[in-house]
């Protein structure tokens, strides 16, 4: 016998945010279906795995990509993030931002396209190869003609819809193979406030203001809140651009300096500007980012990621995030 994924005080926070049909699923088997998909990305386990408790596997996998396509999970978070600010529980006085690597299973390969968006993609991707070397291709500087060699096109176009699956995956190539990459932006409580997923080999630095601006948390009274007290992050967010966005919106930038940056602004002297400010007390703090990586890991199949599509990633991510605020929700009651 499986356990149950959720009591019953934890189900009466749930329910009201699951859609019911004119014509299904039945209420009655509604909770089974919710828990089914919390077993599978909390074990890592096939759909065809799952326990009969749960009822159907197929109609359990039907019912989350119902629930995924309608944005289900994501307004979950986000209604429990309220339900916590209602009651006076969320602390944006200072929210630490990190990434983190989750390796892609062989499972997670061959995401589907349409044939018509893959060949429309691999056609605009040729023609930004041609617009690369309008001044002579490589093989024409060497003296080599490269058209009229069929062979040689077809590894070019199987190596580029290779590359666009890929991309449209938002998988990415490393040592250890196809990864994926989560940056996420927790509180001082170690709970998640945003997320965005990107392939492995993206950067940190760039997806600092893209992650920071989905952070909003709606309270009781007015506009929601998206401006935290002080953002904390490690050196790899430390960069001109960043700090000025902060400095900009007034928010109090806990990032460290790099020694080759703070190198380079001494190098120019008063034209390098002031020296960054950085309050090392504050950024003790920013071991909660790293105590919530841990968290959303201990769920395998967040761990690694099973899924081929990026959406149904991006689902479990908000489903795990979801159940760490309920699990805090119903502490306190």
């Amino acid at each position: 016998m499986t356990r149950a994924q959720l009591t019953d005080v934890e189900w009466e926070l749930i329910e009201p945010y699951l859609p019911i049909g004119e014509y299904g699923p039945y209420p009655e088997r509604l909770r089974q279906q919710f828990e089914g998909v919390i077993w599978r990305f909390k074990t890592g386990g096939q759909w065809r795995e799952m326990p009969t408790e749960f009822g159907a596997w197929s109609t359990v996998h039907n019912r989350f990509r119902q629930w995924r396509d309608s944005g289900v999970f994501e307004a979950i978070m986000e209604g429990l993030v309220t339900e916590a600010a209602k009651r006076g529980e969320v602390d944006l006085s200072l929210v630490s931002i990190d990434s983190t690597t989750a390796r892609a299973h062989h499972d997670a390969a061959g995401m589907h396209m349409d044939e018509d968006v893959l060949t429309a993609l691999e056609k605009a991707a040729a023609e930004t190869e041609k617009a690369r070397f309008k001044r002579g291709d490589c093989d024409e500087q060497t003296g080599q003609e490269a058209e009229g060699d069929p062979v040689r096109e077809e590894r070019r176009r199987i190596r580029r819809r290779r590359k666009l699956r890929l991309k449209a995956a938002l998988l990415g190539r490393s040592r250890g193979g196809q990864t994926s990459k989560i940056h996420v932006v927790g509180d001082r409580k170690c709970r998640p406030l945003a997320f965005i997923l990107t392939a492995g080999q993206a950067a940190d630095s760039p997806q600092f203001i893209p992650v920071l601006g989905k952070v909003r948390v709606r309270m009781p009274v007015g506009r929601p809140r998206t401006r935290p007290g002080a953002v904390a992050g490690d050196k790899a967010y430390s960069s001109r651009g960043n700090r000025a966005h902060l400095r900009k919106r007034r928010i109090k930038a806990v990032i460290p300096e790099k020694k080759d940056q703070a190198a380079n602004r001494k190098k120019k002297g008063s034209r390098g500007g002031r020296p960054v400010s950085h309050d090392a007390d504050l950024y003790k703090e920013r071991n909660t980012v790293e105590r919530l990586i841990n968290k959303l890991k201990a769920w395998r199949g967040i761990a690694t990621r099973y899924d081929k599509t990026p959406d149904s990633y991006l689902a479990g991510l908000h489903l795990r995030a979801s159940m760490i605020w309920l699990r805090e929700l119903t502490r306190t009651t």
